[in-house]
Order: C-alpha cells, then sequence, then structure tokens
C-alpha cells in the first residue's frame, strides 16, 4: 500500500449526516424528466424506489467547483487526486417507502478505501454507506461503490448491430438518450459534471466519443421497467455499471423474471452489458 493510500485510510470511518424535505416539486420534475404521467404524487404519497436520489444533493459553492464540474475533494469523501470519477454500483434494501412531504435524513459513513493498479492505470475504490430516515425510522439502507481511476486512452465509440429478440416474456424498453434528457437529469441532480452536457470537454478532455448517460440515470429507467410492470413490493435492488452508454445511439433495457427477482440489463447498441442489475421483490 502506498504512502498516499495509508492517508486515504484515513477516511475510512467518516461520517456525514445530512437533512432534506422530500419536497413534491422534485418528484414531480423526476415524473416530468422520466415521462412518467402515471404515478400519483401528492404530499403523503410513497416516493418510488430510487427517486431518494434527488434528494440530499452536495450543493458546493461555484468556486468550489473543478474543472470538471465536481466539488473539489476532500470533507466527506476522500481527496483522491484521479481525475475519472464514477458511480460504478450500489446495493439498497427498501423497508419503507421515503414519504413525499415529510423531512428526511441521510447518514453516511466511510467504509472502505482501496487502492489498486489495473491494466488502464492506478484505481481508487471508496464504499460509503448510507441510512434514510423519517421519523428515526430507517426507511432504505444503501451502499455505494465510488470508482476513480487515471486518465486513460481515448474510448472509442460502440459499433451498433441488430439487437436479437429478447427471450419470450422478457420485458424491454428502448430508450434513445438524448442531450435533453442528460441535461434534465444533471439539473435535477444537481450534477456539475461536464461529461453529460459539454460534448467539447467530454471528447477532447475526457477523451469519450460523445456525452455519458448518467450511471444512475440507467440505474434508475431499469428500476422504472419493473415498477411499471409489477404489483409485487421492491424490497431490494443492485446494480454494477460496466461499460459507459453515449448519446450516440439508443440502447435497451431487458428485464427477465425469475423467482422473486428480476435480472436485469442494459445493453449498449453493440449488444454487450452497460449495466447489469437486480430487483428483488417480496
Amino acid at each position: 500500500m502506498t504512502d498516499s493510500a495509508e492517508d486515504f485510510s484515513r477516511w475510512i470511518g467518516q461520517t456525514e449526516i445530512v437533512e432534506d424535505n422530500i419536497s413534491l416539486s422534485a418528484a414531480i420534475a423526476a415524473a416530468a424528466t422520466l415521462d412518467d404521467a402515471a404515478t400519483p404524487l401528492g404530499k403523503a404519497e410513497p416516493l418510488p424506489p430510487l427517486w431518494h436520489w434527488f434528494y440530499f444533493l452536495p450543493k458546493a459553492l461555484q468556486s468550489r467547483l473543478g474543472i470538471d464540474g465536481h466539488p473539489q475533494r476532500g470533507g466527506f469523501m476522500p481527496p483522491i487526486p484521479y481525475p475519472r470519477r464514477m458511480f460504478a454500483g450500489a446495493r439498497l434494501q427498501f423497508h419503507h417507502p421515503l414519504i413525499i412531504g415529510e423531512p428526511a435524513r441521510r447518514e453516511g459513513i466511510i467504509r472502505d478505501v482501496v487502492q489498486k493498479s489495473g491494466r488502464s492505470g492506478s484505481l481508487a475504490f471508496v464504499t460509503v454507506g448510507y441510512r434514510f430516515l423519517q421519523q428515526d425510522t430507517v426507511c432504505i439502507e444503501e451502499e455505494q461503490d465510488i470508482v476513480y481511476r487515471e486518465p486513460g486512452p481515448p474510448v472509442p465509440a460502440p459499433q451498433p448491430i441488430e439487437l436479437p429478440p429478447v427471450p419470450e416474456g422478457a420485458l424491454s424498453r428502448i430508450v434513445t438518450p438524448d442531450t435533453r434528457l442528460l441535461f434534465r437529469f444533471s439539473a435535477l441532480t444537481f450534477n456539475a459534471h461536464r461529461i453529460h452536457y459539454d460534448r467539447p470537454y467530454a471528447m477532447n478532455e475526457e477523451g469519450y466519443p460523445g456525452l455519458i448517460v448518467h450511471g444512475p440515470l440507467t440505474a434508475i429507467l431499469l428500476m422504472e421497467l419493473v415498477r411499471h410492470n409489477t404489483t409485487q413490493r421492491i424490497v431490494g435492488f443492485r446494480f454494477r455499471g460496466q461499460a459507459p452508454l453515449f448519446d450516440l445511439a439508443p440502447f435497451r433495457l431487458v428485464g427477465i423474471s425469475s423467482e422473486g427477482q428480476v435480472e436485469l440489463q442494459a445493453e449498449g447498441p453493440d449488444g454487450k452489458p452497460a449495466l447489469t442489475a437486480a430487483v428483488e421483490l417480496g
């Protein structure tokens, strides 16, 4: 372990508490962005699963943003210097829905910081645990994986193919990402990361072939595919990002039901999995 890793390990156990009102206006804006006219939204209504990502947002001063649009590092998250950052995965348990119109609290803790060397250079993995509470009742438990990595070679654009038919009985949806959707999602999550809306920056500075679709947006779209097609309660969710999606071509969401859960995948235009997930039903 390097000296810098020893320094970053001092962040393990760091805690943070953030309070927020689960406002109706944010839920209505989320529904509009997700093109959802069916979900009942109002005070005292349950917040759909994963929509808590539209709350408890970091609100760094404009002067505290880095060149990439992320808040400068330090504070709760360790100041890892690698410029590329990705919300790479998460595991969640839904005990009770958050209720719209009621105050809530998020308790966070840094559970682990690990540095490694990979084929693309140095990497750092930060594991963060969260609990979301209303009236001192734990509603959601979540563990996130945040990955930082050094700059690498340019990322080639995926080569579109004709996707094979989905299995019989599977849920599926084609999503056509565009700048309007990515901009609205960035605004909803108060996310100024330039790879999602600044094409010259994404291509010339970070080496991507286009704008990147937010990983949490893809995860939410997969969750929505299940939520709108089940009457069972959603009690768990997990996802893992495998490759970026871009605004260059449509991608496909696929869900296959098995006993007590739905296995999910977002397929890039090249047919390869970009994000895999599973919803646990109860």
